[in-house]
């Protein structure tokens, strides 16, 4: 029997549901770098949602709570470099950053991006968003591939042999920009924009339209252009992710060069669902079914060879 049927078959897919591809593709861990994976991602969702949920609510973001959403992200930068220069700690989240090794540039460069979110509403070009998305993703990520890579000797960890920061790269804005064409929907209706706007005024469109497009409107041409140019640099970023996976994975131990392919299948199921031409681009054509996600990952562990 394939040894990892038995995790794959009590992983319950019908109720994954925040950070879905994260949680399932780490399922495969032995449980001490899972529960450390989940604690990492709690506190950096903890700050995402705090500035997320304020726009979904209000719209947009007084002065006032500007001040205090920044000096509470910085406090969090914080409290993480105390884990590197202090020799005690009884914080959860300090005790894992040292345990594991777990750089500070991801969590400073996640903090900086959150930053932007609290003072930005939007991007001036796909550069600046690929610049913001080195901290909203490729920050978390890089923490997923660093967990991949540490080795463990006489019961103690040891960093990854290999550049983090550059491996995690090209999956975290492949997966970003999926996910944005993915959440398109729920993101505006959110009050929140992650296309840039040079790409929307070049297509004749506005930030209204594309509220419109998201409550059920009619879809221009220039929206459908719009989407295949985030569609085609996500295609180059694939491309660069099946080769960083080609090339890290000899250095991993199975089951975590499984994670990595699992990860990387479920962002492709939604890459291969964006219908161009004839797609609404709403969530519920977006979004895996549980059933289509289980049947994805039931395909990865077959095709998977250690």
């Amino acid at each position: 029997m394939n040894p990892y049927l038995n995790q794959f078959n009590q992983i319950n897919f019908e109720h994954v549901t925040k950070h879905p591809n994260i949680l399932i593709a780490a399922a495969f861990w032995d449980e001490e770098r899972f529960q450390a994976a989940c604690l990492c991602y709690k506190y950096m969702r903890a700050i995402d949602d705090m500035v997320d949920c304020h726009k979904s609510a209000h719209g947009l973001i007084s002065e006032s709570d500007k001040k205090q959403f920044t000096h509470t992200v910085k406090n969090w930068v914080n409290l993480a470099r105390e884990a590197k220069n202090s020799k005690v700690s009884e914080e959860e989240l300090l005790q894992t950053i040292r345990k594991f090794h777990i750089p500070m540039w991801p969590l400073e460069v996640f903090a900086q991006s959150m930053i932007y979110d609290i003072n930005h509403n939007s991007f001036a070009s796909i550069a600046d968003f690929i610049h913001y998305a080195q901290g909203a993703s490729v920050a978390p990520a890089s923490i997923f591939v660093h967990l991949c890579g540490v080795t463990k000797q006489n019961g103690k960890y040891l960093p990854p042999a290999f550049d983090v920061k550059a491996m995690a790269t090209p999956c975290a804005i492949f997966s970003y920009l999926v996910h944005i064409i993915r959440d398109f929907q729920k993101d505006q209706q959110d009050n929140l924009n992650y296309f840039a706007e040079e790409v929307i005024a070049k297509n004749g469109l506005t930030t209204a339209t594309l509220r419109q497009i998201a409550d059920g409107g009619e879809i221009p041409q220039g929206f459908r252009e719009m989407i295949r140019e985030y569609y085609n640099l996500a295609g180059e970023y694939r491309q660069k992710t099946a080769a960083v996976i080609q090339k890290i994975g000899p250095t991993l131990e199975p089951p975590y060069r499984l994670s990595l392919q699992v990860i990387f299948d479920l962002y492709l199921l939604v890459f291969e669902k964006i219908d161009l031409e004839n797609g609404r681009f709403t969530a519920s054509e977006l979004t895996p079914t549980p059933e289509e996600t289980k049947q994805r990952v039931y395909e990865t562990i077959l095709n998977f060879k250690n």
